[in-house]
């Protein structure tokens, strides 16, 4: 299997189109367009029956304590945790591409409506639903894409993970509002292949000017 972008190349830098969040002109942060990046993709196996896409930030501090705050950095040796990003389902095999901005464009407050999605896919939940569990003003259930928005003042740029499986199944056994983590957890022993896209991003003005 491959997958591929005409968005960014692997394992290059995201440009702030694609993502949630970015550096404003003041010299803070903000909402960016968060449009969702192209994808492409060939070379399925045999007995393909849908095809799962996720993406995940391998980098988020698993402590809150440091985040964003603007006399510290989230120091390095701090253990990370996932981030779900994107969480898709039951794409059917004929597809070779995902449109930029098929999913997303601009961040909506108390999130994108699922599960159902556009070809007859579904959407997951991504983690912005915990992120904003607290907040009066954004908590909702956020489904579908939803881009990088990594602490600016965390001292690692942050990775972001595109995967691409091929799956033996037409409809993975997920129901409802499904997470990443159950996902991954359907897809034990119905992987017939996987693709990955990588790419990084930062809103740490430290290292952007390095």
């Amino acid at each position: 299997m491959k997958l591929w972008s005409n968005s960014w190349a692997n394992g290059e830098p995201i440009p702030a189109h694609y993502a949630a969040g970015k550096l404003d002109a003041g010299g803070g942060v903000g909402f960016s367009d968060n449009v969702n990046p192209h994808l492409a993709w060939s070379e399925l196996p045999p007995g393909t029956q849908s095809l799962v896409l996720i993406c995940h930030d391998f980098d988020v501090p698993s402590r809150g304590d440091d985040v964003n705050k603007t006399d510290r950095e989230v120091p390095a040796d701090l253990p990370r945790v996932d981030f779900f990003h994107w969480v898709m389902v039951d794409i059917a095999p004929g597809r070779n591409a995902i449109a930029e901005g098929e999913y997303s464009r601009g961040f909506t407050a108390r999130g994108k409506p699922g599960p159902v999605a556009a070809h007859g896919a579904r959407h997951g939940l991504n983690d912005y639903t915990g992120w904003f569990a607290g907040d009066a003003q954004m908590a909702g259930q956020y489904f579908g894409y939803d881009g990088p928005f990594p602490p600016f003042n965390d001292s690692l740029v942050h990775h972001y993970v595109f995967t691409l499986y091929a799956v033996s199944v037409d409809r993975l056994a997920v129901e409802g509002a499904f997470t990443g983590a159950q996902v991954r957890q359907a897809l034990a022993g119905k992987v017939l292949g996987e693709a990955t896209l990588s790419g990084t991003y930062t809103l740490n003005k430290r290292l952007v000017r390095g």
